[in-house]
């Protein structure tokens, strides 16, 4: 999708803010920020807090308890036959699908954040295990087997 195309399906008539950086970055009311390569559309992520819930068969991924979000994505990928990829900051993500479920801060907790990528961003080399993903200010991380 083009920028123009990303406005009209998100029914407004533009972002709030646009940001530099290796991306072309918009920002869009209630916690959605659009990121673009090459002016195509390659992520669309989605705030813990403000941004839209979304769901992955009745599971809703925003704003959880990371450890239970990663777990059920675990269970998913089991039961469906998903691929999964950790991120360089440990981000979980179902390839095939195009999730990548990051942990954003909020104050002194960590919540889910899912974000939508296109398929060869997180199949890459150069996007994924270099950690190029699109991220607004420094990745959280964590430890699978720590204790969040």
């Amino acid at each position: 999708m083009s920028q123009a195309e990303v406005a009209e399906a998100l029914q407004v008539s533009g972002p709030h803010q646009r940001a530099g950086g290796p991306y072309a970055q918009e920002d869009f009311a209630d916690g959605v920020k659009v990121f673009y390569d090459e002016g195509k559309l390659a992520c669309v992520a989605m705030d813990a807090v403000t941004g839209p819930q979304v769901f992955l068969a009745g599971f809703a991924l925003a704003g959880r308890d990371p450890e239970e979000a990663y777990q059920y994505l675990l269970d998913h990928a089991a039961e469906h036959g998903n691929w999964l990829a950790y991120t360089p900051d440990e981000s979980l993500a179902l390839t095939d699908l195009g999730l990548l479920l990051r942990v954003q801060q909020i104050g002194d907790v960590l919540l889910s954040r899912p974000l939508f990528v296109m398929e060869e961003w997180l199949e890459s080399e150069y996007y994924c295990a270099r950690g190029h993903l699109p991220l607004e200010g420094a990745p959280i991380t964590h430890g699978r087997n720590e204790s969040l």
